[in-house]
């Protein structure tokens, strides 16, 4: 049994220093260290991209903002009442023969609660949520592969926002389209 945990333990700390190695700390390893101004968004802080990075030079941004609509919904309020309850209560004497059982009873007060419909109230449905989005030209290093939008997280469209026209982007996506 030891023998097998030590095992375990020596691959999960291979398995560690292999990823530890594969993160990248300065701009020059990820190709924003170019005279062109570019500037690169990663993911996760600067930790290993993902499988579904997209990588491509910044085309346009857009922030579509949510759509709210004014709708009405039941108005709940918790109402309580006054209950009892029967309770039994049983005791027994003796032992042997003459062992007998005494049954009584007693009454239990307590509060019986619930949520109610008490009128309609008023608040805001959103119809579109808020999201971000990116359209990168060159997508993958394709030149051919031009004006793709792609929908991101608020950090990413803030950094892609701050870059330059044309620089190199590359960013985990939560969607595509915009």
């Amino acid at each position: 049994m030891f023998g097998r945990r030590l095992a375990i333990a020596g691959v999960t700390a291979l398995v560690m220093a292999g990823m530890g190695g594969c993160s990248g700390g300065d701009a020059g390893a990820h190709g924003g260290g170019g005279g062109g101004g570019g500037h690169v968004s990663t993911v996760n802080g600067g930790t290993t991209p993902s499988p579904n990075t997209v990588s491509g030079l910044r085309d346009e941004v857009r922030h579509v903002s949510a759509v709210t609509t004014r709708a009405t919904r039941p108005h709940l309020v918790r109402q309580c009442t006054d209950a009892t309850r029967r309770v039994k209560h049983t005791g027994r004497t003796g032992s042997g023969k003459r062992r007998s059982a005494r049954t009584w009873y007693t009454t239990d007060h307590y509060q019986r609660c619930g949520k109610v419909r008490h009128g309609t109230e008023t608040y805001r449905r959103v119809t579109r949520p808020e999201h971000w989005c990116v359209r990168l030209d060159d997508v993958g290093g394709d030149r051919s592969h031009d004006d793709v939008w792609y929908r991101v997280t608020r950090t990413t469209y803030g950094d892609a926002l701050g870059a330059h026209d044309h620089a190199r982007l590359k960013f985990t996506p939560q969607g595509s389209g915009c």
